[in-house]
């Protein structure tokens, strides 16, 4: 579904992606773990077509998306549910979900997919005529990845989903990405919280200053010793 060939992306003079190659196949959760400044968001941002590489292909479902402007490849079927949420604080739960919706031409399925989102998200169902700068902290989170899932998206790119949660709530917001899933929405998950990543994806990616230097199974990887000192905090 998604492939990036020998990217490479710079900011100014500084090069962020030295090469990078990764793919994603349709139903899959893949995750991209690597440590702060690793390349983790510049590898979405360059998905997305915020950045554009200098060198190298990002592909998606036989379209070229490194010469697309943003707005056409969100409606080629890409979402984001951004680092940091970046919800409307002003606008209503509702209002925000809806806005998700804004690229869509197939209103009439506008309703059934907001009565999908607030069925996964039981909390924003009590909420809906709350304003998003209100919600807690993992509530925001939950507006975010629903919003995202409002454009339908074929393929759903999470940037670090668990950021100042609590552990009870990331437990929640996890099996909610597994949730997702099941549903059909193929995920790119960008997470530090290696752990969690790794036993929800099928396979994995590790990103060190602009370079893959790992990839296997999410199992496997969670057993490579490089990934359980680095990334797992175990010795």
């Amino acid at each position: 579904m998604l492939e990036l060939a020998d990217v490479h992306t710079y900011y100014g003079n500084i090069r962020a992606l030295r090469g990078v190659s990764l793919g994603v196949s349709t139903s899959e959760i893949v995750t991209l773990i690597g440590a702060n400044g690793a390349g983790k968001t510049t590898t979405l941002r360059t998905i997305l077509g915020t950045v554009r590489p200098r060198r190298g292909t990002v592909s998606f479902d036989g379209h070229r998306l490194d010469t697309l402007a943003t707005d056409r490849i969100v409606r080629l079927g890409i979402a984001q549910s951004p680092e940091g949420r970046r919800i409307f604080p002003r606008m209503t739960v509702l209002e925000n979900l809806e806005l998700g919706a804004f690229a869509r031409a197939d209103r009439a399925a506008i309703a059934p997919d907001l009565e999908r989102v607030l069925t996964l998200f039981p909390r924003l169902r009590e909420r809906t005529a709350q304003k998003g700068g209100t919600l807690s902290g993992g509530e925001q989170q939950m507006l975010a990845i629903g919003r995202a899932l409002m454009a339908r998206p074929t393929l759903l790119l999470l940037d670090e989903p668990s950021m100042g949660l609590s552990p009870i709530l990331v437990d929640t917001i996890f099996q909610i990405i597994r949730d997702i899933n099941r549903q059909g929405t193929t995920i790119l998950l960008v997470e530090q919280n290696a752990r969690m990543a790794l036993r929800v994806a099928h396979r994995g990616y590790v990103i060190q200053t602009g370079r893959i230097v790992l990839q296997d199974a999410a199992a496997e990887l969670l057993r490579s010793d490089v990934v359980r000192r680095s990334y797992l905090g175990e010795k």
